[in-house]
């Protein structure tokens, strides 16, 4: 019989400046918890393709379960996580909303 699984307090951090916790299990990923308390993240093929649920590691640890295909090195050295992939290691600060994946693709018409 294995005892209760290790949760993690993560909290979602919006510039807005909203914040929100979240208790999130060691196996469960970020999107996961957040769809299971009705709050809305942005996402989109919950595979790690596509780059949708980018967020920004501010604090703590978080691995991702499967390889984080939409992110390159360096974005993953300068913080950014895949939420749909990301399931926290301690507690975590994270910086999420759809303004966060924009800061990894460019917009050529700014």
């Amino acid at each position: 019989m294995s005892g209760p699984a290790e949760t993690h307090e993560v909290t979602l951090c919006w510039r807005d400046g909203r914040e929100t916790r979240l208790s999130v299990d060691a196996d469960e990923t970020v999107v996961d918890a957040a769809e299971s308390v009705g709050v809305a993240l942005p996402y989109g093929c919950l595979h790690g393709a596509c780059g949708t649920c980018t967020g920004r590691l501010l604090d703590g640890a978080l691995d991702h379960r499967d390889e984080p295909r939409a992110l390159k090195d360096r974005h993953r050295e300068a913080g950014y996580v895949l939420l749909c992939l990301g399931e926290p290691r301690s507690r975590c600060r994270v910086e999420v909303g759809a303004t966060v994946q924009a800061d990894l693709v460019p917009n050529p018409w700014r």
